[in-house]
């Protein structure tokens, strides 16, 4: 494909009918900071490949998209200034202008389907923005769902959104929401959201037989994998609610939006939690990319 080129181990595995399972870049240029985002990374794809699957890390670099960036690559996003943040609207400019890219929950989907990759793992999906003035800002992330074959594997939503509203879009763009081991839909930093999935499954086995059944019925489309992060690891919704909510504050008063609200959002919370959600968010990352890799090899096994 053209713009597209393969880590040598991604384009083996997926010739040779092997497991993928697809990690986003975001996470690195924008979602943490260095040098804890290079070593997130790095840990997250060790995992990956702990359940016999192989890692495949997305973003663009110069502007060539890479399926599977090597470590040097990973750290060039997680220090490079000016990285930016590519959903589906923003490929043609930046792969136009030669730019480094890190790829959002959107951006990451449309190229795994393209390469692919049944499977994608990331932190929490973007949604339905919270505020006043807040209800049109809605992440394409969900409309790419609706378009992409690819399961996307998440601590759900990120607690900064609006999670009712967030399920009913899903719910309007026919995307299955099913609860790992849980009927409630979990919240990014907490288990519970007072939200229910559309169905609970147990096994990695029963997510890759709905999977299968989904494509037997010519349903087009992604399917959202909501994973709760260890309990042991969790922030309770009562003690993240008030934390978000002075966030969300403080970005309304300083007029912050678009693509730039979740990450302003993100690093105040880490500020005002005295670092406790970005450990949770390494936590909840490790925990999607290993039920990724074990959902990626039960397709392949099926």
């Amino acid at each position: 494909m053209e713009n597209f080129q393969f880590k040598e181990e991604v384009e083996v595995a997926l010739k040779e009918g092997e497991p993928v399972v697809a990690l986003e870049s975001t996470i690195i240029a924008h979602g943490m900071p260095y040098p804890e985002n290079v070593e997130t990374a790095l840990e997250v794809e060790e995992v990956v490949r702990s359940t016999g699957a192989v890692p495949a890390t997305i973003g663009i670099i110069d502007g060539e998209v890479k399926v599977g960036l090597s470590e040097e690559e990973i750290g060039k996003l997680a220090e490079a200034e000016n990285v930016e943040k590519v959903s589906r609207r923003d490929f043609p400019v930046v792969l136009a202008r030669g730019q480094h890219g890190a790829t959002t929950v959107a951006g990451t989907t449309i190229v795994a389907e393209k390469a692919g990759i049944k499977v994608f793992v990331t932190g929490g999906v973007g949604g339905v923005h919270r505020g006043e003035g807040q209800v049109f800002d809605v992440s394409a992330d969900l409309r790419q769902l609706s378009l992409s074959d690819v399961a996307v594997v998440s601590a759900g939503v990120k607690s900064i959104l609006n999670i009712g509203a967030t399920l009913e879009k899903l719910e309007t763009y026919g995307v299955p929401v099913l609860g790992y081991g849980t009927e409630e839909f979990p919240a990014f930093y907490s288990r519970e959201s007072g939200f229910a999935v559309d169905y609970r499954v147990d096994t990695p086995k029963e997510v890759a037989d709905a999977l299968r059944a989904r494509r037997k019925m010519d349903l087009h489309g992604g399917t959202l994998v909501a994973n709760p992060v260890p309990e042991e690891d969790e922030i309770s919704s009562e003690a993240i609610e008030e934390i978000i909510a002075e966030a969300v504050g403080e970005a309304e008063q300083e007029n912050v939006s678009g693509k730039k609200l979740t990450p302003f959002l993100l690093d105040r919370i880490v500020d005002k939690t005295e670092g406790d959600s970005l450990e949770t968010n390494v936590s909840l990352v490790k925990n999607n990319a290993e039920l990724g890799g074990k959902i990626a090899g039960e397709i392949v096994a099926g």
